[in-house]
């Protein structure tokens, strides 16, 4: 694996996309599976395990990644690749921040940007749940009873925490009785 080759399409990814880790997923998602750098099945798990630990997702995307392809060299030029756009234009704004702000063009651009990034999130959730109940693609669909089960019950256990505590539960709570149902699930439901 060509190690700059790595470094030049995670600073694509981190180039071409506006909104942070979620709004990449569906970039590195392309880039990983055009160039069978893990399966579709590992990427799924892998936002799994992204998500769980701590930093941004889409810099330990890109280190687990770099790391399957390139050891320790991949993950650090991959990481590099992914946050170096974004390092490089807050330095930017930063400097012109004031006249960069006002500027009615960049309103503009910021406008027409924020339904696609939203969108783009939107679309990622969606296909991770699709794909926790069994999705594998346009033409397959094979149901899976464990991931509706836990479906079922990470929503159950989230709406009535909201109704008993009149508030939202806590992100890292709910990964961790994510993950312990998933546990639950993946050993007694076969």
């Amino acid at each position: 694996m060509n190690l700059l080759y790595l470094f030049l399409e995670f600073f694509k990814i981190g180039l071409f996309t506006f909104g942070g880790g979620y709004a990449m997923i569906p970039l590195i998602r392309e880039t990983v599976l055009k160039y069978n750098w893990i399966s579709e099945t590992e990427f799924y798990d892998l936002i799994g395990v992204c998500e769980s630990t701590p930093g941004p997702i889409a810099v330990n995307m890109a280190t687990f990644i770099g790391a399957s392809q390139g050891g320790f060299g991949g993950s650090l030029l991959a990481t590099l690749g992914v946050v170096l756009p974004s390092f490089i234009v807050i330095i930017i704004v930063a400097l012109i921040l004031d006249k960069f702000i006002q500027n009615k063009y960049v309103k503009q651009f910021m406008k027409g940007v924020k339904p696609v990034v939203a969108s783009l999130i939107i679309s990622s959730g969606l296909l991770l749940i699709a794909k926790n109940l069994g999705y594998v693609n346009m033409t397959t669909f094979n149901f899976s009873s464990r991931g509706a089960i836990l479906l079922a019950c990470v929503i159950g256990i989230y709406f009535l925490y909201k109704l008993i505590f009149k508030k939202k539960m806590n992100t890292i709570l709910l990964i961790i009785i994510s993950a312990g149902l998933g546990l639950l699930v993946c050993f007694y439901i076969p």
